[in-house]
């Protein structure tokens, strides 16, 4: 068995054992301009204490070379993912020299070399565990250190840490070596290191007697795209704020953004070095939707520097601790520290649709969750500790107050500054500044799973499984001008199943208004007649997104018929103004037809809608973001119906003109080259074509995915192959292969793969990091009429590994939703 899964009991024996006083770690990574070599030289100096006279260090690389404990020379002994330490005294210095591999999965160093020009590029991802595949270290959140990085690299090349350089030697044969002033104590997940020729912005933030330099960074061949006075912009009205709320000086010295390739999250919060998907680079005309979402990034990130860098967790169960919190602080600040005033919008209509799904899945977990160990740990960057976490701490801050709620994070961190807490920790300050026990909250909102449903029956608000709300009840009618307008609101605390609420008549009884608390909502049947005909006259973008959260739940539930859903969205969807709404009303349109409308009707509604979509593109605003929005949901809807393909083709070919004002970027082109590949409508010269117009790391991977889309089964196959042996496949290019296998309308193509899908769960699983066995797992899960043959190999693998049953387990619930949801409709 793999000693890499690293569990709870384990770790906790050894941090009450072992305390480190310092890292050193110094990095040799000359070599990664060659790619022929996979390796690279680490070496790590670790100073600590212990009251054992063994235990281990934590490496997963290609080979441990020398292990000295306090100048003495031990024997190796290394089995993969742990470095066996003997012969301990009190006081130790212990040095670890090995050779750790360049990554292609986004797990520890990744290496990526730009197709643009040729360039190299490094940067470390290593949250919950990947620190370890870099240099040697007691990899758990508790044992925090400072750490002092030396790395060598090419002379040309940009390299960064967490800290400011203090010391830069020239070493022969055109290479650096870069010394690092020493972090303060900090985990080892949010270590990090960058090297390249990275393209940089500066700028500086000041409060008072603080100085902070600031820095944007991404690739060169990119550097004509970055738009680094918007990143600073946000980045400083950022600083302001948790300055003031916070009352707690940034601590980390500079605080560099960089954007990265190939990247698995949407950022990650190492301190002084945040590092961010460079799809935030924008390769053309970005909505003011896709701006938001970018400042929400940065936002929420920065909350990190304090919920998670300055005070971290001891264990993976209280990950609410940092996330929870960010994901609630990015779109707070959002609103009020930046032009993206309506970011609440976009949180309950998106961020929150993602916790209702994650809420209903039978693989459902508290929020302070029973984390075991590291592969629970890494599933469990959910929707659960993000986005219902959040969702629950809005409900928090209505219940307590905003003060109380900054005050008990003030107390929170200037108690436990630079060290690790639990959840109690948190409640303790804040029912000391709130004056309330906040143990019964805890235990109804944070130690519980599972997510209320809220209707409105003769004069009573009901719930499912009651838990205490704050909420609040709007009553919205016709105004003078014939808009929609809240007429009366009402706040109140819930916690029966059963509420009488007094509020007066109205055309449209909206439950939850302002979103204040977790819940499902129901329309009752007098407020969904007056959305139906009239959701365009609600002034409210805020009521319009939970109106549609409402509508796409009940769908979702076999309560409300699709096509009454896609009637709402193709009568409102081409005059809606708020992007993020717009976004979301495109996307489960498109997710509908595909999943929860029979089978039998599926090619009648996939041609209505991109009907809609095809019209609403034309007849928008010239260069306006909803006409960029209706674009890419052509491209959407043309991979599932060819009534458009013609005429999408001739555009592209520049035979037709296109809508006035609709810049084609390179991207757009390319999802609607993807399209037409999934629909038979592209040849592969079209596509060798577009890809020598866009010889970019991001054409090739799009040329990769249209590639996979063609409708051929030798085309599947090819991928099939590659998707499923071949190992030097990057995590983006396994993703479009993945997604383009999965392309179009005709299920006989694939469904001859079903069977080899099962058989290799476990040796993916086994055979592959976590990261690219979750592509494969969740990517490649196959279509079915029913749900046989994964309760065939559920039951036949009871022992599988827990967090590889948890991905089959999801899978399974949702095709079981599916084809509940389209038996519902196919009845009505």
């Amino acid at each position: 068995m793999s000693t890499a899964n690293l569990n709870r009991s384990e770790v906790t024996l050894r941090s009450s054992a072992v305390s480190v006083t310092g890292y050193r770690v110094e990095l040799d990574l000359r070599s990664a301009v060659d790619p022929a070599v996979s390796t690279f030289r680490t070496v790590t100096t670790v100073e600590m204490t212990s009251t054992v006279d063994s235990t281990w260090l934590d490496f997963i690389g290609s080979a441990v070379e020398s292990v000295e404990v306090n100048g003495r020379r031990i024997a190796v002994a290394y089995d993969g993912a742990r470095i066996a330490l003997t012969g301990l005294a009190d006081v130790n210095v212990v040095q670890v020299v090995a050779l750790a591999e360049y990554s292609r999965s986004g797990e520890g160093l990744h290496r990526f070399v730009d197709d643009a020009d040729g360039q190299t590029y490094l940067y470390t991802q290593y949250e919950p565990a990947d620190a370890r595949r870099v240099f040697a270290c007691f990899e758990q959140p508790d044992m925090k250190a400072p750490f002092t990085f030396v790395v060598t690299a090419p002379q040309s090349w940009e390299v960064l840490s967490n800290q400011v350089p203090v010391q830069t030697d020239s070493n022969a044969a055109g290479s650096k070596t870069v010394t690092f002033a020493p972090t303060l104590p900090i985990s080892t997940y949010i270590t990090a290191v960058a090297a390249g020729p990275y393209h940089r912005a500066s700028s500086v933030w000041s409060r008072g007697e603080l100085t902070v330099e600031l820095g944007v960074l991404c690739r060169a061949s990119l550097a004509h795209y970055l738009d680094a006075d918007d990143v600073f912009d946000v980045t400083r009205q950022g600083l302001d704020f948790y300055a003031d709320a916070f009352d707690y000086p940034y601590p980390f010295g500079k605080y560099d953004q960089i954007f990265v390739p190939e990247y698995n999250l949407g950022a990650m919060e190492n301190p002084g070095l945040v590092t961010f998907t460079e799809s935030y680079v924008f390769r053309g005309k970005a909505t003011a939707e896709q701006y938001q979402r970018r400042a929400n990034t940065i936002l929420h990130e920065m909350a990190h520097m304090w919920f998670g860098d300055l005070v971290t967790m001891v264990w993976w169960d209280d990950l609410w601790l940092k996330e929870s919190f960010a994901d609630f602080m990015g779109s707070l600040v959002s609103v009020e520290a930046t032009r993206f005033t309506d970011a609440w919008v976009a949180f309950a209509i998106k961020r929150k649709a993602w916790a209702y799904l994650q809420d209903q899945l039978p693989t459902t977990h508290p929020i302070v969750a029973d984390i075991v160990d590291l592969e629970a740990a890494k599933l469990n960057f959910d929707g659960i500790t993000y986005a219902k976490g959040a969702s629950v701490l809005k409900q928090l801050v209505a219940f307590v107050g905003r003060d109380a709620f900054f005050e008990a994070s003030r107390k929170y961190f200037r108690a436990n500054a630079f060290g690790n807490t639990r959840l109690v920790d948190f409640l303790d300050a804040l029912s000391a500044t709130s004056g309330r026990d906040m143990r019964d909250w805890s235990r109804a909102w944070l130690e519980t799973t599972g997510v209320s449903t809220l209707t409105f029956e003769a004069g009573e608000l009901v719930q499912t499984d009651p838990r205490p709300h704050r909420l609040a009840v709007g009553v919205y009618d016709y105004g003078d001008t014939g808009d929609l307008v809240r007429t009366a609101r009402v706040e109140v605390d819930i916690s029966a199943e059963r509420t009488p609420i007094d509020v007066s008549a109205g055309s449209l009884v909206l439950l939850n208004d302002d979103d204040l608390t977790y819940a499902k909502i129901r329309l009752d049947a007098a407020s969904l007649a007056t959305v139906e005909s009239s959701l365009d006259r609600i002034v409210d973008p805020l009521a319009r997104g939970l109106i549609l959260s409402s509508l796409w739940n009940s769908v979702r539930d076999g309560e409300l018929s699709v096509f009454r859903y896609l009637a709402v969205a193709e009568q409102f969807g081409p005059s809606e103004p708020d992007l993020a709404i717009l976004s979301s009303i495109t996307a489960d349109a498109h997710f509908a037809i595909q999943h929860y409308v029979p089978l039998e009707l599926r090619a009648s509604a996939a041609a209505g809608w991109l009907a809609t979509a095809w019209k609403a593109m034309f007849e928008s605003e010239p260069e306006s973001g909803r006409q960029l929005a209706w674009a890419r949901a052509c491209a959407a809807a043309a991979a599932i119906d060819d009534s458009r393909a013609d005429a999408l083709r001739a555009i592209l070919l520049g035979e037709s003109p296109g809508p006035i004002g609709l810049a084609l970027d390179p991207d757009l082109r390319w999802s609607m080259w993807i399209a037409l590949a999934a629909t038979g409508f592209a040849e592969p010269d079209d596509l060798d074509r577009e890809l020598r117009s866009d010889e970019t790391s991001a054409g090739r991977t799009a040329h990769a995915r249209a590639l996979a889309s063609l409708p051929t089964a030798a085309a599947k196959e090819r991928v099939w192959s590659a998707a499923t042996t071949d190992l030097t496949l990057s995590n983006d290019h396994l993703d479009a292969m993945i997604g383009g296998f999965k392309a179009g309308v005709d299920a006989a193509l694939i469904e001859g793969y079903a069977a080899n899908y099962f058989a290799s769960l476990r040796t993916w699983w086994s055979g592959r990091s976590i990261e690219i066995a979750r592509r494969l797992v969740n990517g490649l899960f196959p279509a079915s009429d029913d749900t046989t043959a994964v309760d065939q190999w559920l039951d036949a693998n009871a022992d599988a590994p827990a967090s590889l049953r948890r991905l089959v387990l999801e899978k399974r619930d949702n095709l079981a939703r599916d084809l509940r949801v389209q038996a519902f409709n196919s009845a009505l």
